[in-house]
């Protein structure tokens, strides 16, 4: 099993990442590392922002955070996103991903 390779990026605070999310999905999860971005299912519809409302109070809860402090950068009406954290390390946003398995 290896590690995902994720493309992170600080930005002062901040901890900047991409994301691919996939709506409609039946649970909230992360799933794992795709092309450099982390992969995430939310429940909600990608209808007038609620995807991005279920990703931004997803990411919140799992790193016990405000929702103040996750922001959407870029692609809010896109499935690939720019998503910036204050307050964690990579080597937190990591942990959660499952490691690739071939």
């Amino acid at each position: 099993m290896n590690k995902p390779l994720i493309r992170t990026e600080r930005n002062g605070d901040w901890l900047r990442f991409g994301v691919k999310v996939q709506p409609r999905s039946s649970r909230n999860q992360i799933v794992g590392e795709q092309e450099g971005d982390i992969k995430i299912k939310v429940m909600a519809p990608p209808v007038e922002g609620a995807a991005n409302q279920a990703l931004q109070k997803f990411l919140a809860e799992l790193f016990k955070l405000p929702k103040k402090d996750i922001r959407i950068v870029r692609g809010e009406t896109s499935r690939h996103k720019i998503v910036e954290i204050r307050g964690i390390e990579a080597e937190n946003l990591l942990a959660f991903i499952p490691p690739i398995t071939k």
